[in-house]
């Protein structure tokens, strides 16, 4: 019977709702199955990818696996661990897919015999969650300002990826907090093959040596897919660079809605440190939807006490 069927209960759950009844029993599980998952979890963080993890957390009777025995499925199809195999684990990976469509979390109840025709003769509950990493930043060109985001990005929230051509660069301390390294040509020719398969939910931080080699990497980057793109520069580096876009055919439909050059809010920073936090300003803004306005009410405060005495 699948999933949708009015004996076997599949229910979408808002975020905060409960995950337990009052008839679940824990049970112990052994390391192993445990630690695949586990590791499979953490993974997924550190890369910033998606994949919907499904826990047993009640049963009754003869069940084909225990309390707390969970799969993890990843939005690619990749399976790690099991719930127990055979028809409760087909329903639990269709609300899996149902799950990384919709983004909401479930919760499958199921009678093994009458609703799925299983032999166990018990009964089964599975919550399913979402398991988001968080997003990727790309820093192409390991230079100063790269060197100085890479920790500040992360404690944000921001899986960092620094990517050149230059061994000695990548290998320097200040790059040792870097989650990825990923080494590519010197000119940065071939730079969509070097880099892993991106998404719309990835950064990328233009700032490399070379006038040249921001543009190679622009161009490559604009066709990728992606949430943000931003390049270090003067405004006179960067309509240079859009001049030249333009002037070749094949690349002048690019998309460049999601290009900010040059990038950064306007703080006024001169050292490579200052300019991180104006770059990282304006990723948190873009992330989070703010304007990047001063917050500050103190003057409209002021301004209301003194037309208050002034009456």
């Amino acid at each position: 019977m699948s999933a949708s069927s009015p004996s076997s209960k599949q229910t979408p759950l808002p975020a905060a709702a409960s995950a337990t009844g009052p008839d679940t029993v824990f049970e112990a599980m052994d390391a192993g199955g445990h630690l695949e998952v586990a590791e499979a979890m953490v993974k997924t963080l550190r890369e910033g990818r998606r994949a919907a993890v499904a826990t047993v957390i009640g049963r009754a009777g003869s069940a084909p696996q225990v309390v707390g025995a969970r799969l993890l499925l990843h939005a690619d199809g990749t399976l790690v661990g099991t719930v127990g195999g055979g028809a409760i684990e087909a329903q639990v990976l269709e609300a899996c897919r149902a799950s990384l469509a919709d983004h909401r979390p479930r919760r499958i109840h199921a009678h093994l015999v009458r609703d799925l025709g299983m032999c166990c003769g018990g009964s089964m509950e599975v919550f399913i969650e979402l398991l988001q990493g968080g997003p990727r930043l790309f820093l192409i060109g390991a230079g100063k300002v790269a060197a100085a985001v890479i920790d500040s990005a992360r404690a944000i929230g921001f899986h960092v990826v620094a990517v050149d051509g230059r061994p000695a660069r990548l290998d320097a301390p200040a790059f040792a907090n870097a989650d990825a390294l990923v080494r590519g040509a010197e000119d940065f020719s071939g730079l969509a093959e070097a880099l892993p398969t991106s998404g719309k939910n990835d950064y990328f931080l233009i700032a490399t040596a070379d006038h040249s080699a921001d543009e190679r990497a622009l161009a490559q980057l604009l066709r990728r897919p992606h949430r943000w793109i931003g390049m270090l520069g003067s405004r006179k580096k960067v309509r240079l660079a859009l001049r030249r876009l333009d002037e070749r055919a094949h690349e002048g439909s690019l998309d460049r809605s999601r290009l900010r050059a040059p990038v950064g809010l306007a703080l006024g920073g001169r050292t490579p440190g200052e300019i991180a936090i104006s770059v990282l300003a304006e990723l948190v803004a873009e992330r989070r939807g703010g304007s990047g306005a001063p917050m500050t009410v103190v003057n409209a405060a002021l301004a209301r006490t003194a037309a208050a005495e002034a009456d």
